[in-house]
């Protein structure tokens, strides 16, 4: 699925890019996907020239990543002038079903709570972090995806063949009991349940993208330097704030 929405994603951008770089855990993998492209793993520091590419793509690493904005600006200074960053990531929606689940689980079982589904980044924060690190005209969207599953222990079986177990610091490292698991996949069929038996997963892809900079991207007007008044432009008559006629108004249309 991925490979296919980069494909997407760079068929909407009006340019040809020759030398990529692809971010990643699973290398070998977008070897066959990209043959064509560097393939770097997602380390601390990245095994990236500056200036060397004019597309780096950064695929479902960076919630992996102790530093974000570290690998972000790592894949900036990659970038030549102009050159296209592309990344993909989980979103703060993801696993929200097991979150709850586990959590209600452990509180019973337990009396207690812990971390066990790592926090992923939000939509909202993600578009600071790709201006935090240099890269200009950032975008960030949700790709929404719902799986569904026999049982919550289908889906833990997979989520560990895919490599995203727990792995905060921060978390519970004793033993847990057979009733903590019975309780929350019991608990996750009830709330969580399809109409054919089976359960839902959400997760949700968040696709980054953005530009290292150059002199010939749009730029942002200097406040204040604007020659047409809004009030023309929309053909409307303004009326000031201390106008009785504007009450909860700004303007009337002719």
């Amino acid at each position: 699925m991925m490979a296919d929405e980069v494909e997407e994603r760079l068929q909407l951008v009006n340019k040809t890019f020759t030398d990529t770089a692809v971010i990643s855990g699973f290398p070998a993998l977008w070897s066959e996907l990209r043959p064509d492209a560097k393939q770097v793993h997602d380390e601390e520091t990245l095994g990236l020239d500056v200036a060397a590419h004019d597309l780096v793509i950064h695929a479902m690493a960076l919630h992996w990543a102790d530093d974000p904005v570290g690998q972000l600006a790592q894949a900036r200074h990659a970038l030549r002038p102009d050159g296209f960053f592309l990344g993909f990531g989980f979103g703060g929606e993801t696993l929200t079903e097991l979150r709850q689940v586990l959590a209600m689980a452990e509180t019973e079982v337990m009396g207690g709570l812990s971390p066990r589904v790592a926090p992923m980044g939000e939509i909202r924060d993600l578009g600071g972090l790709l201006q935090r690190a240099g890269l200009a005209l950032p975008v960030v969207d949700s790709l929404p995806l719902t799986v569904t599953y026999e049982t919550m222990f289908h889906l833990m079986r997979d989520l560990r063949a895919m490599g995203e177990v727990n792995a905060l610091a921060n978390r519970h490292k004793a033993p847990v009991s057979r009733e903590f698991f019975l309780k929350a996949a019991e608990e996750y069929a009830r709330q969580f349940g399809t109409e054919d038996g089976r359960i839902r997963a959400t997760f949700e892809i968040l696709v980054m993208t953005g530009w290292a900079p150059d002199a010939s991207q749009p730029q942002p007007l200097r406040p204040g330097s604007a020659t047409t008044r809004l009030a023309d432009a929309l053909g409307a008559k303004e009326i000031g704030l201390n106008d009785p006629a504007g009450q909860g108004r700004i303007a009337d249309e002719d």
